[in-house]
């Protein structure tokens, strides 16, 4: 690396889409949980809202494969950024991005995009409630305020199977020492033989939440967890009569195992769904290709590309992560989004695929 690589006159700042970046440390967090961090060959200052995710674009057994993961670090540490990725049994991505992916390899990532973030949501009381991997972005939210010395009280509560499997848990002892603003509450579902457990004990509830933070009602809630846990925590917010205007969540679920499998799966469906009159039809046209077809009025643009055999990258399926972004050269659509593309994006033309249904006829440049 030569001396001028962090010369902020040379150093550009990232965007949404898509920007090949380089694996420059792994670092092992628990016994199945592995940190992986990225750099720009190029200098980049990664700025990003704290909470939001990429997308990894990669090649297992010659197939790609798009999967969604949250940025675990802080903007505030801005030439590079990591996510914290848990080894699931049988999972096809997460055992192979642990076995395969080291120190010096390149692959294009997709984003940053995300809704659930810590910049849209400002606060000076935030709860921060977490269950096992689902601490990436409640974590990177509580580095933001950490090292900018935000003027934000933050009572943080994470969720473990045991005391092995708590992720970043000396990083979280060593800020909770440093500033009387952090309060940190862990809580194991149990332990092992010889573990040794001086803190909570089996499941967060209601008499466990009003002992740590008593006024859990006055508080922006943040929170990311198994599906189970998130379920479990809104409904003890609202037997309780939270106003949850003020719970936010993380909102992404597993993304398609094999993309080609979904095109195929759309073309399939398309083909056996009942005629339109001709007249209800919309016509979508991709210059790049030079193919157009005709499709129904609920059709969106990616099941178009999918019944002419055309392959837009795609990983969430519901607006979320920006993997599909396309530019419309002409026509309308309506476009349901979640968050995955910028205002700045769609004034330059530019849609999500997924979840964009053609207003009458359509032209993308694809």
């Amino acid at each position: 690396m030569s001396s001028n690589f962090l010369n902020p006159v040379n150093t550009q700042t990232w965007t949404n889409g898509r920007h090949l970046v380089r694996c420059v440390k792994v670092i092992q967090e628990t016994w199945d949980v592995r940190t992986f961090c990225f750099m720009s060959d190029q200098p980049i200052m990664y700025f990003f809202k704290p909470g939001q995710f990429v997308t990894l674009e990669l090649e297992i057994d010659g197939q790609q494969v798009m999967r969604s993961y949250t940025i675990a670090s802080s903007p505030s540490v801005p030439y590079s950024f990591s996510v914290t990725i848990k080894r699931i049994p049988g999972g096809k991505v997460s055992n192979w991005l642990h076995d395969n992916l080291s120190e010096g390899d390149q692959l294009p990532v997709h984003g940053p995009v995300g809704l659930f973030n810590a910049i849209d949501f400002p606060t000076d009381r935030a709860l921060f409630l977490s269950g096992g991997v689902g601490i990436t972005p409640v974590m990177s939210m509580a580095r933001w305020y950490f090292d900018t010395n935000a003027n934000v009280d933050m009572v943080f509560v994470h969720s473990a199977r045991s005391p092995k499997d708590i992720i970043f848990h000396r990083e979280l002892e060593h800020m909770a020492s440093r500033v009387n603003n952090f309060s940190l509450h862990i809580i194991c579902e149990k332990h092992g033989m010889g573990e040794a457990w001086a803190g909570y004990r089996g499941y967060l509830d209601q008499r466990m939440l009003e002992l740590i933070a008593p006024d859990f009602a006055d508080r922006e809630i943040f929170c990311c967890g198994p599906t189970p846990y998130m379920n479990a925590v809104k409904r003890l917010l609202q037997a309780n009569g939270f106003d949850m205007q003020h719970y936010h969540e993380e909102s992404f679920g597993a993304t398609p195992a094999d993309v080609r499998e979904d095109v195929k799966e759309l073309a399939e469906q398309a083909a056996e769904a009942p005629d339109v009159p001709l007249a209800d039809l919309n016509q979508v046209e991709f210059t790049a290709t030079g193919k157009s077809i005709r499709v129904g009025p609920r059709d969106t643009v990616h099941s178009a590309a999918a019944q002419l055999g055309l392959h837009i990258p795609k990983a969430c399926g519901m607006g979320i992560c920006g993997t599909c972004k396309v530019l419309k050269t002409s026509g309308e659509v309506v476009m349901e989004h979640n968050g995955g593309i910028t205002d700045e994006d769609v004034a330059e033309g530019y849609i999500l695929s997924c979840c964009s249904v053609p207003q009458g006829d359509v032209v993308i440049d694809y």
